[in-house]
């Protein structure tokens, strides 16, 4: 089993419109709210589905901790009560109003604020200016698309070729543990990744190297502030 190619047309059983299995039936119990029937039904993607179908998921992360790294240092796990019921679904404010990458602000509300289980489309990011954007930008910081605090900078320890094969690889942008700013980022229960202010931004899928947080681009396509 492998997580879909970024270069594929078409899309893979793991873009199931509906989440499955245990994990996702949690998720959808304690979600504040769902994303719009246009987005879900066919753009966005269930982590419990790439969950399922990621056997470095599976094979390595820790059948109780699945999102815990072995030297135990990170994730920095954050309580629930991160994502309770705010003024913009789980955000403290709706996106901004003008988002980098030519992302989608609509499939940011959606995603970033009323859902805890799906994901953007796997390799969504090659429709955007992402990659040119910042291909010759060296190190980048990626910003809350609401609040406009840094969450990641990357890449950090790595090439811009390794961190652009892993992301496309895995069909979103893939962050380690060094490229992830931990006093805005938590980690929470099943390997959920969130801002301190309540935005999701995606899961923690480890594998052999670590953990590897696979984040939706519009939930960190914000401007500072």
């Amino acid at each position: 089993l492998r997580l879909p190619s970024a270069a594929r047309s078409a899309p893979s059983p793991c873009h199931a419109s509906e989440p499955s299995g245990r994990m996702a039936q949690v998720r959808t119990q304690r979600a504040s709210g769902q994303p719009t029937t246009s987005s879900t039904s066919r753009r966005q993607v269930p982590f419990a589905a790439l969950i399922g179908c990621s056997f470095a998921a599976v094979a390595l992360a820790a059948p109780s901790r699945p999102s815990q790294a072995s030297s135990g240092k990170y994730p920095v796990e954050g309580a629930e009560s991160i994502m309770a019921k705010k003024a913009h679904g789980t955000c403290v404010a709706s996106p901004q109003d003008s988002i980098r990458y030519g992302a989608s602000g609509e499939k940011a509300n959606n995603i970033a604020c009323y859902n805890r289980v799906y994901a953007e489309r796997a390799g969504y990011f090659l429709q955007t200016s992402w990659l040119k954007d910042v291909r010759e930008a060296g190190v980048t910081t990626y910003y809350d698309v609401v609040t406009g605090k840094p969450l990641f900078r990357a890449p950090v320890g790595r090439s811009f070729d390794d961190f652009e094969r892993e992301s496309k690889v895995h069909g979103w942008p893939s962050f380690r543990d060094e490229e992830v700013v931990w006093e805005n980022v938590r980690s929470i229960g099943d390997g959920e990744t969130v801002s301190v202010d309540g935005t999701h931004l995606g899961h923690n899928l480890p594998d052999g190297k670590g953990n590897r947080y696979c984040i939706n681009l519009v939930s960190i396509a914000g401007n500072p502030v």
